[in-house]
């Protein structure tokens, strides 16, 4: 049976504390971004990711994207960050900007695809603030089977995976919206991939 906990004002330390934990332990948790349900892992544990394509079906050679707290977490999962990166980064984040950023090596394979890694800083949101509490990177796919739509409540999660996912945050609906704008800032000129909530020209 699935551990859902429901997050509110009074409990929201003690939540995102569990939730923290439970990355940490190599858990898969679910929990509300700014826009949908998320699933999460802790970015360098390869049995999680694993545990994670699976249950997305989703192939190993397209990449899940990060969210990190800070730029400390960043730095984690990114080797280094170009003129390019640094000037979208001082513009959009936090927010709805996903940077393919060159990944440090020994990553698991879930999160690089051709030596980069596709990561953000969110908005003020619950997952902004459980990367902060967990102080490193985490997965940040959308909560749903590769095939299916991206759920708006923990309830929605559920349905689609049942007692596969080891904890599932409910912290009532979300917002929904268009993704984050997707961005390759690996060479010298910034290349979109995919417009999203933010525009950015080439």
């Amino acid at each position: 049976m699935v551990n859902i906990i429901i997050a509110n004002k009074k409990n929201i330390k003690e939540v995102l504390g569990s939730a923290a934990s439970a990355l940490k332990a190599g858990k898969i948790v679910a929990y509300p971004t700014e826009t949908f349900y998320a699933l999460g892992v802790k970015f360098d544990m390869n049995e999680a990711m694993k545990r994670l394509l699976k249950l997305k079906k989703r192939p190993s050679e397209k990449a899940l994207p990060l969210i990190a707290g800070n730029m400390e977490s960043l730095s984690m999962a990114a080797s280094h960050l170009n003129e390019a990166s640094l000037s979208l980064i001082r513009r959009f984040w936090p927010g709805p900007l996903t940077l393919l950023l060159p990944a440090k090596n020994g990553l698991p394979a879930g999160i690089t695809h051709e030596g980069k890694v596709a990561m953000r800083v969110p908005g003020r949101s619950f997952a902004l603030r459980l990367a902060l509490e967990a102080g490193f990177p985490i997965t940040a796919t959308s909560a749903n089977p590769s095939d299916m739509p991206p759920p708006l409540t923990a309830e929605e999660v559920s349905e689609y995976f049942g007692g596969h996912v080891d904890l599932i945050v409910n912290a009532g609906r979300t917002k929904g919206g268009p993704p984050s704008t997707i961005a390759d800032a690996t060479g010298d000129k910034i290349k979109i991939i995919r417009q999203g909530a933010i525009r950015i020209n080439d």
